[in-house]
C-alpha cells in the first residue's frame, strides 16, 4: 500500500514538472513573438555629393543625378560640411564637381568663394578691379544654351531708369509664361523681394556666370537643384516692384552685373557668340552709378560651427585652432553656458 502511494506521488510530480516545463516554454514562445528584433540598417549616402580637391569619393558612393551641395575646402576648416545649412553665408572656396550621368562629371564655378542663398551679391568684388582678361566658354557640345523665354522683346534696357540704375534687361511676357534656365547650373537663391524683384531666382552656371530671373509669379526650381539649359525654372508674372508682366533678366560675374545685351541679340533670339571675355571695362558704368570701389581688405570672412552631440567649448576650440575665450566673446556666452545640439557658434 505504501509503495502504491509513493508511486502515485511520483507520477503526480512528473506530470507537474512536465506541465511546468510546457508552461515555461509557452511563455517563452509568446515572448519571442513580441520580441523586437534589431533591424538591419542599410546606410545610404545622402543624395548630394561634391568632389573637392584632395578629396575623393569611396568606391560605390555615387550621388543621385540632379542635386548639389556646397562643401568648404578642406584647407579652410576640417569640419564636414556636407550637411551645410544653406541659409547661412559660408566660406566655401572650392572646386565643385557634380555627376550628371554614369560617367560624366562637370565642374561648377571653381573660382567662386561664397555659397550664399540669401544675398544676390555676397562676393565683395569690384569688377573695376579685374586686372586680367578672363575668357569664358558660354556653351559647347556638352553644355548648351537656351533663351530664357520663347520670345524676347525688350521693354527696358540696362542702365539708368528714372533716378536709379537698372541692372538688367526687361523682357515682355504674359503672366504664366514659361521661364527657362539660360545655361546649365545650380539654383543658388529662390526668394521673395516685395519692394523689388518679387519672386526671383539666381542660378550659378557651369560657365562661371550667374543669371537672375525676377518678377516671377511662381518659381518652380528649388535651391541646390541642378538644372539644364532650357529647363523650366518658373512661371512669368508681375510680382514685386513691377508695372506689368515681364521678366527682369540679369547676367552677373562674381556678383557684378553685366549688360545682357553684351551677350545677347534679343531681337534675333540668340546668343552672340559661344565665347565671352570679362574685363574691367564691362563695369565702368559703376563710375556713373556712384558705386564706391570695394576691396578685399574691407570684406569680413566669418566661420560658423554647428554644435554636435558630446561637443564642448574646449574640443570645438581645438578643432579650429582658436581659444575658448574667442568663441565665448564672439557669441556672448560664458564657459558655463550649455551648448545645445544644433546651435551655430561663430568661430572666427
Amino acid at each position: 500500500m505504501l509503495l502504491r502511494k509513493i508511486l502515485f506521488f511520483l507520477v503526480l510530480a512528473c506530470f507537474a514538472f512536465t506541465g511546468h516545463l510546457a508552461q515555461a516554454q509557452k511563455k517563452r514562445t509568446n515572448r519571442d513573438l513580441f520580441k523586437r528584433k534589431t533591424p538591419k540598417i542599410n546606410y545610404v549616402k545622402p543624395d548630394t555629393s561634391v568632389v573637392i580637391k584632395q578629396e575623393t569619393l569611396q568606391e560605390g558612393d555615387q550621388p543621385k543625378r540632379g542635386e548639389f551641395s556646397p562643401v568648404r575646402k578642406l584647407s579652410i576648416v576640417s569640419e564636414d560640411t556636407s550637411t551645410l545649412d544653406l541659409g547661412e553665408q559660408s566660406i566655401v572656396e572650392m572646386s565643385e564637381e557634380i555627376q550628371v550621368d554614369d560617367s560624366v562629371w562637370i565642374k561648377i564655378a571653381a573660382y567662386y568663394a561664397i555659397w550664399d542663398t540669401r544675398n544676390i551679391n555676397p562676393y565683395r568684388k569690384d569688377g573695376r578691379q579685374i586686372k586680367d582678361t578672363i575668357a569664358l566658354k558660354l556653351y559647347d557640345e556638352r553644355h548648351a544654351y537656351k533663351m530664357p523665354l520663347v520670345k524676347t522683346p525688350i521693354t527696358s534696357d540696362f542702365g539708368f531708369r528714372g533716378y536709379r540704375w537698372h541692372y538688367g534687361t526687361d523682357l515682355d511676357l504674359d503672366t504664366g509664361d514659361s521661364v527657362k534656365a539660360a545655361f546649365d547650373g545650380v539654383i543658388r537663391i529662390s526668394k521673395w523681394d516685395g519692394g523689388g524683384y518679387g519672386n526671383y531666382l539666381v542660378v550659378r552656371h557651369v560657365n562661371g556666370l550667374e543669371t537672375l530671373y525676377g518678377h516671377l509669379s511662381r518659381p518652380v526650381a528649388k535651391v541646390g537643384q541642378y538644372v539644364k539649359a532650357g529647363e523650366l525654372i518658373g512661371w512669368g508674372g508681375s510680382t514685386g516692384r513691377s508695372s506689368g508682366p515681364h521678366l527682369h533678366y540679369e547676367v552677373r560675374y562674381e556678383g557684378n552685373p553685366i549688360d545682357p545685351e553684351e551677350l545677347y541679340n534679343f531681337p534675333g533670339y540668340l546668343l552672340k557668340d559661344e565665347n565671352f571675355t570679362i574685363t574691367s571695362a564691362l563695369f565702368s558704368y559703376y563710375n556713373r552709378t556712384g558705386k564706391k570701389s570695394s576691396s578685399a581688405s574691407r570684406a569680413r570672412r566669418t566661420v560658423y560651427h554647428k554644435v554636435r552631440s558630446g561637443e564642448v567649448l574646449g574640443s570645438i576650440a581645438r578643432k579650429y585652432g582658436v581659444s575658448v575665450s574667442q568663441i565665448t566673446r564672439l557669441n556672448r556666452i560664458t564657459t558655463r553656458t550649455t551648448l545645445r545640439v544644433g546651435r551655430s557658434l561663430r568661430i572666427k
